[in-house]
Order: structure tokens, then C-alpha cells, then sequence
């Protein structure tokens, strides 16, 4: 796995960083002269159809354009993240490949446990270098999904919140709404990519609230944070509408604030929910979890897969899952018209996932859910 050394993310100075890069969206170098993209059609039309894991239900969309375009069989089939894993691993063993092309909503342990283990690999369009960035080639990001926080607007008015250490404070006891960090993988890598490449700007966020620094002797700027929003007796809730019903739904003196994925913006309109997006949250607006898309080893349908994961990286072929918000990682394909929280505008203040710390996100898991466990109160 490529080792990420420099990069930028606007509200963000990583400390792994010595230089900036504009984030998911600068060049890796050179397109191979040697792709020929009608080469891998032909060779694609000659193999057998293929089988895609997602975990959104959209992907039978887009596997059925993929199929009207090139002629090429190819099945979509909605798998949640941990099944998806269990999926490959199971198939890898066996010597049975099913889904040969996956799309993973897990990418800490699609690289702990399917990267590293060879089950799978990644292929990045050698034709797209130029606009597929660094952060987004190796693993190969087909999207990013963000989880952003989250306002009721329904009075107008600005986001109520504007530095992350707010949220831990007596105003907001009880009234913060967010899925369990228990049952949601992505938040404790959340948590953990904090750590590892953020906490200085976690330290200073506190700095810039309180007037005072951080003592961070005995633990990171982070795992307070995490601390003490625990104890602040958050909503938990089993998914994401939750969350979201708990902030956006109308007629509230003292709504709900907190973390919703962009794709339940969508329930947004006079009728329904009133939810806005904190656009300058310090010291970010969420986080955004990456989905890998990642060739089985095995597949009997090698070039068809890569020709799928080439077509998804084009507006077409991603357009089902940027309505809902998800981010192509492919920086040429714009925002989908109809998409309604306007996170792709400030997609560099989202905090970006780093894939070469992937695996130790997978490692600590457990440590964040049992900080989370001991000081949580309900």
C-alpha cells in the first residue's frame, strides 16, 4: 500500500504532511500511454458476466447501465459492510468467487483483512490519472460518503454550533444525535484518523474555544473529545435516519443537532425534514468514509471488472449515488444537479480518510469502543 507523505485539506494541517495537496483532487502522475481502453472492452466481451457487492441498492442501477453500454452481464447485489467481508473472505477460502467486483463500505478492514491478505485487489483507470487524486488511487475510491453535522433549520437562521468542542459542553447535554459508535465502524476510524493524522488541529479547536491550551500529557486532544461527548448523553440511534428525524423533523423548541449522512437530505422539503448543513464547523463540517473499489482475486472476469470499476468513475456511471450525496473520486465528475445538502462545495473541509493507516484504524477499534462504552451516560 502506497504510503500517503503530502496533502491538504483546507481547515486541515496534517501532521504527516510537509507540503500541501489539494484534497482528493490533485493528479498522481503520468497516464500510461500504453491503455487502451477499447483493448479492455473487446478483452471484457469475451469473458463471463460479473457480480458486484455494494452496500447501497443502488448499484443494480448502476450495473444495469453498465450492462445496456457494453453488452456485459453484470448483477448488483446490496451487501452491508461486515457481510461484504465475510463475503470475500469466505469465497477466497473456498475457491469460489462470486462477487468480483466489491465495492467497500468497510475500508478498514478491507485493508486489514482482504487487501493485506491478497483476497482482493485494487485498479485504479490508468486513462483518469490526472484527475482520480492520490488520496483516491491506492485503494482505488470509487466515492466518498459523508457524514456531516447538522442543524434543524427550520426558523433559518446559521448553524448554532461553529467549533467542535461545543458539542461536549452542558447547552447541548442530551441533545446531540448520532448513530451508535458501537454498531458503526466508521466512527471509531473517525475517531482513530482524528488521532493519527489531526489531533494538533483537534488541540488548537479547543485553544480557539476555551482560551486555554489542551493538556494532552495523558491522552490526545481527540480522545477527550470523544470523552467527553460520551459523557454528554448523545441520542444514539440504529441508522442514520434516526439521526436525522431526531434533528430535522419540524415543530421543536430545542432541536436536535448532530452527525447525519448526506443521503438523508434528501427527505428535506417543506413537508418533511428542515436539516442544513454547518458549512464553518471548526474544525471540520464530518468526516467522509471511503468506498474502495477493489477487483476479487480469482475472478474469472478480471478485464470486465476493471472495465465496471472504469465506468463507475465516470459521471454515468456514478450518477445513482451522487444524488444522495456521495462524492466520485474522480474529480471530473461534478456534483448531481439534484443533490440537496451542497457538501461537494465544501467537500475540503470534510476530514478525508488516509488509506495508509487504514489497517491500524482496524487495530484500535476496540480500544475507541470501549473509551466510548466507559463514558457513555444515557
Amino acid at each position: 500500500m502506497k504510503t500517503t507523505k503530502n496533502f491538504k485539506t483546507g481547515w486541515l494541517r496534517a501532521t504527516c504532511a510537509s507540503a500541501a495537496m489539494a484534497y482528493a483532487l490533485t493528479a498522481v502522475p503520468a497516464i500510461a500511454e500504453d491503455f487502451d481502453l477499447d483493448a479492455l472492452i473487446a478483452a471484457a466481451k469475451a469473458e463471463d458476466g460479473i457480480t458486484i457487492y455494494s452496500s447501497t441498492s443502488k448499484i443494480k442501477k448502476a450495473a444495469a447501465g453498465f450492462s445496456e453500454k457494453y453488452g456485459i452481464e453484470a448483477i448488483g447485489t446490496k451487501a452491508k459492510g461486515p457481510a461484504q467481508i465475510e463475503l470475500v473472505v469466505r469465497e477466497s477460502q473456498a475457491g469460489n468467487v462470486v462477487g468480483d467486483v466489491i465495492i467497500a463500505a468497510d475500508a478498514a478492514a478491507a485493508s486489514a483483512l482482504l487487501l493485506a491478505e491478497g483476497m482482493v485487489t485494487s485498479w485504479t483507470p490508468p486513462d483518469m490519472a490526472d484527475t482520480i487524486g492520490e488520496l483516491s488511487s491506492d485503494p482505488l475510491v470509487v466515492w466518498r460518503d459523508p457524514a456531516l453535522w447538522t442543524y434543524n433549520n427550520e426558523n433559518g437562521g446559521e448553524c448554532p454550533v461553529s467549533n467542535i468542542w461545543e458539542v461536549t459542553e452542558d447547552e447541548w447535554n442530551r441533545r446531540i444525535a448520532l448513530e451508535d459508535p458501537l454498531n458503526k465502524p466508521s466512527f471509531s476510524d473517525w475517531f482513530n484518523q482524528m488521532e493519527t493524522h489531526f489531533d494538533d488541529e483537534m488541540a488548537d479547536a479547543y485553544k480557539e474555544h476555551f482560551g486555554k491550551v489542551l493538556d494532552r500529557g495523558e491522552q490526545s486532544a481527540t480522545a477527550t473529545w470523544v470523552q467527553r461527548l460520551a459523557a454528554n448523553a448523545p441520542l444514539l440511534t440504529d441508522s442514520s435516519s434516526g439521526a436525522a428525524e431526531a434533528i430535522g423533523t419540524r415543530g421543536q423548541d430545542k432541536p436536535f443537532f448532530g452527525l447525519v449522512a448526506s443521503a438523508k437530505y434528501r427527505d428535506v422539503s417543506p413537508e418533511g425534514l428542515a436539516m442544513g448543513l454547518c458549512k464553518d464547523m471548526k474544525p471540520s463540517i464530518g468526516f467522509a468514509v471511503p468506498g474502495y473499489g477493489l477487483i476479487a482475486t480469482g475472478s474469472d472476469s478480471p478485464n470486465a471488472a476493471k472495465l465496471f470499476l472504469h465506468y463507475m468513475m465516470t459521471e454515468e456511471g456514478v450518477l445513482p449515488m451522487t444524488q444522495d450525496g456521495k462524492m466520485s473520486g474522480n474529480s471530473a465528475v461534478p456534483p448531481h444537479p439534484d443533490e440537496v445538502s451542497g457538501v461537494v462545495t465544501y467537500a475540503d473541509r470534510l476530514t478525508p480518510h488516509i488509506a495508509a493507516t487504514g489497517s491500524d484504524d482496524f487495530d484500535k477499534r476496540q480500544d475507541w469502543q470501549d473509551l466510548w462504552r466507559i463514558h457513555y451516560k444515557r
